[in-house]
């Protein structure tokens, strides 16, 4: 996260964050919910609205740039990750955040993505997952169920989704979570460490597609369901869950399966480090529910610390020109190996 210029910037409030455009989502799209939360979390922040970048592909969640009163680059689909990329490589002092759904973000895009996890580039990265296609009009997406029936699986999807938090600790990044489009509260709460974490940080926000594929979270993020469906991961505290939190996280041989605490005990309940350097239990977690139909963990899986790739990038260059100085870029484009055709 860079520093605000001069250390602190001036008090806003939601209405200095919103812009003059109509807000042109499906009416009761889990989109407006995001968009509230981080129209009115951006005023803690301690940020400049001029030093503020939203960085979209082509989607649903792709118009945010134009709702948020903030330097805005409506992108090409996938390419968000790249673009932000080197926005964030030649302008370290900004604060950069990316948009985009699971289908601009996992399919055209994930190359992109996965490598902007791995290098550690300080971006603040929102995935918005509705499961579908949503702007396309209902085809399936990568994180589509096996079974889907939609436009282009008429007779059922076959193919497997892919877990979009297990993704992103695939590809090792230092801060990865996952919140949902009903909670405001932990979705601003989730928002501000993503912002505050010095490297790559990757949000999963399970988002509702009213329109096309209504109540594919129901199970686990209605109010009435929350208490026994979300395993709300607190670092340094027992992950435990239910309405009189009856149930917990055990491990075993490397992978981790919910238990009744009063047939294990209490001490056999693991405790969540989100600090832990090996991603292998943070990757167990995300692989607990297989569908959204099953207790599912939510909040921070993974925070750790390792060198943003800007600092590093930079550091090598100045150290370079410390010794050889600026170098010249005429004479780098005639040196060997060259040849004449």
């Amino acid at each position: 996260m860079p520093d605000t210029a001069e250390g602190v910037a001036p008090a806003t409030t939601r209405a200095d964050w919103q812009t003059d455009q109509e807000v042109r989502w499906c009416p009761g799209c889990g989109d407006y919910s995001i968009l509230t939360a981080l129209q009115l979390l951006m005023p803690d922040l301690d940020v400049l609205r001029e030093d503020t970048v939203f960085i979209s592909g082509i989607g649903c969640a792709a118009r945010f740039p134009y709702y948020m009163n903030t330097y805005g680059i409506h992108g090409i689909h996938g390419r968000a990750p790249a673009i932000a990329t080197g926005l964030a490589m030649s302008r370290p002092d900004l604060h950069i955040w990316v948009i985009g759904g699971d289908g601009d973000m996992l399919s055209i895009g994930g190359n992109h993505l996965i490598h902007a996890l791995r290098r550690n580039v300080d971006l603040n990265i929102l995935m918005f997952n509705n499961q579908i296609y949503g702007l396309t009009k209902g085809q399936f997406s990568p994180t589509s169920e096996v079974g889907k029936v939609t436009k282009s699986s008429p007779v059922g999807l076959i193919a497997r989704p892919f877990n979009p938090v297990s993704v992103a600790l695939g590809a090792e990044a230092t801060f990865v979570a996952r919140t949902h489009d009903l909670d405001r509260s932990h979705m601003q709460e989730t928002f501000r460490r993503a912002h505050e974490h010095p490297g790559a940080a990757f949000v999963e926000v399970l988002q509702n597609c009213n329109v096309f594929n209504d109540g594919a979270f129901a199970a686990i993020t209605k109010r009435d369901a929350r208490e026994e469906m979300l395993i709300d991961l607190r670092h340094g505290e027992p992950i435990l869950f239910g309405s009189d939190r009856q149930y917990g996280v055990i491990g075993f041989d490397g992978a981790v399966a919910i238990a009744e605490v009063a047939e294990v005990g209490l001490e056999a309940v693991l405790i969540h480090d989100e600090t832990r350097s090996d991603p292998s239990r943070a990757f167990a977690l995300s692989r607990l529910a297989e569908t959204p139909t099953t207790p599912t963990p939510i909040g921070v899986f993974r925070a750790v610390e390792h060198e943003e790739y800007g600092t590093g990038i930079r550091g090598q260059v100045d150290d370079v020109q410390s010794h050889e100085g600026l170098g010249d870029l005429d004479e780098l484009l005639h040196s060997l190996p060259t040849w004449e055709v």
